[in-house]
């Protein structure tokens, strides 16, 4: 809709009043006969009311904040919150399938990746499901990556509507440790198409134990089409504070957080340098210390 009201500002608000007083009587001036097949605009005032001004989620679309998402570099959808809320999750399933649409065919020449986290939470959802499926077998025309992460392969296979469209259009496929499905891994291995030397590699992912003098790393299978390594994966020691998932590292980061006023650049550098003095190679052992202690080294009896 175009309004030439330059006094009338574009938000939900407007454009439901528009609908209301203004498209509302123009159908009515048509003689247009509804029926329960037809549109009915009565129907849908009523569905959107909760999104109107004094509705429960008014908030949601009535930003005067103009956030131009095309321009920029790095977007992240969060959606855990809303992922179990009928009314919420399909709206904001909407705006991430039109921000990512909108780079995919507009920004011509620029390369585009769309990476769905917990992917299981996207495929549970039909409407979500259907999207990841048109993005799989069109995002390559536009330059574009579409990728899902899953913790269980699972997840992938058992989904009917992007099984084949994600396994048949991934070139690159990356997997972690696998070890603890290996006793079912052979319908899981003739469903992503492994061959028998692919299956042996990625039974050797953290195969084998630590030895002294090897920092610490993880190892991951990547494959390319048929080419395909396992791969050892070492960052810095302060990134690995800053990226860990165990909860006992994490626990003990945010105890040097509380000790230096909530800097988590202080409390990353403090506590690696901390680990080091103690000369203990693994971060989880030196976590134990911190939270058996709930203190900074330096404060310990």
């Amino acid at each position: 809709l175009i309004c030439a009201d330059h006094n009338v500002t574009p938000c939900f608000n407007t454009f439901y009043e528009y609908l209301r007083d203004v498209y509302r009587k123009d159908m009515e001036k048509r003689d247009i006969k509804v029926t329960l097949s037809d549109f009915n605009i009565n129907n849908l005032l009523t569905t959107l009311k909760q999104y109107y001004r004094g509705g429960r989620y008014d908030f949601l679309l009535n930003s005067d904040k103009n956030i131009d998402l095309l321009s920029k570099r790095f977007i992240v959808f969060e959606i855990d919150q809303v992922k179990d809320n009928k009314d919420l999750f399909p709206v904001v399933t909407i705006i991430i399938m039109e921000a990512f649409i909108n780079k995919m065919r507009r920004l011509k020449g620029i390369r585009k990746m769309i990476l769905i986290e917990e992917a299981w939470k996207a495929i549970s959802s039909p409407t979500m499901a259907g999207y990841i499926k048109y993005l799989y077998k069109t995002v390559r025309k536009f330059n574009g990556i579409t990728g899902v992460v899953t913790q269980e392969l699972n997840d992938v296979i058992d989904s009917p509507i992007v099984k084949e469209a994600i396994i048949n259009n991934s070139d690159v496929k990356i997997l972690l440790d696998q070890s603890k499905f290996k006793d079912r891994y052979e319908d899981i291995s003739a469903i992503l198409g492994l061959t028998d030397v692919q299956r042996q590699q990625i039974f050797t992912v953290n195969a084998l134990p630590p030895k002294e003098g090897i920092p610490y790393h993880k190892e991951v299978w990547i494959s390319r089409g048929q080419y395909s390594d396992v791969y050892s994966v070492e960052v810095p020691p302060e990134w690995y504070w800053a990226f860990t998932t165990e909860r006992v590292e994490k626990e003990a980061l945010k105890v040097y957080e509380r000790a230096f006023n909530d800097d988590i650049e202080q409390a990353i550098a403090h506590i690696e340098a901390d680990r080091k003095a103690m000369k203990i190679s693994r971060y989880f052992d030196f976590a134990v210390l911190v939270n058996k202690h709930q203190n900074i080294m330096s404060l310990w009896n």
